[in-house]
């Protein structure tokens, strides 16, 4: 597998990736780009070799304002799912962000995306708050997770063992 920023050429895979994860926020095409083109956003892929061919199978977006982020969109093909995509691309985004000086990051979750609840938890991001009724289609509430990142803090990219819970 590798990870590498989004090239004008990834917008198919990554649209068709969305369409096929409803819990993703259904975006536009212009809006990848958009973001992608913006210098405060980053745009990763992830991409595994299918017959010596890279196939794209995974996809963050985030976007940076001063020394926070957001991760504003992220989904890995359900036919991958499972096989550390996701992490890949997460751990990935984080070094970028740091490297830019960032040291929170911020995402919303819908309430009912457990997996995607506990994924964020094993990475080390931390329920802030809930914003009533956020989502539409279906209504839902959102959950605020958040992350440090700085230097000084705890890898976010590796759980924590239970003793260190303690």
């Amino acid at each position: 597998m590798n990870v590498r920023p989004f090239s004008d050429d990834d917008l198919g895979a990554i649209y068709a990736i969305q369409l096929k994860c409803p819990q993703a926020a259904q975006w536009r095409t212009e809006d990848y780009i958009r973001l992608a083109h913006d210098p405060l956003g980053t745009v990763l892929v992830a991409e595994v070799d299918d017959a010596n061919l890279p196939q794209v199978t995974g996809f963050a977006a985030f976007h940076r304002v001063i020394d926070e982020a957001e991760l504003r969109n992220m989904a890995v093909d359900p036919s991958h799912q499972r096989k550390g995509i996701a992490r890949a691309l997460l751990a990935a985004g984080i070094l970028d962000l740091q490297a830019n000086g960032v040291s929170r990051i911020f995402l919303e979750v819908r309430a009912s995306n457990q997996p995607a609840t506990t994924f964020y938890a094993s990475m080390g991001f931390r329920l802030l708050h809930t914003r009533r009724d956020y989502y539409r289609d279906p209504a839902e509430d959102a959950l605020v997770m958040a992350c440090d990142i700085s230097p000084s803090s705890e890898s976010p990219s590796r759980p924590r063992s239970s003793e260190e819970q303690r």
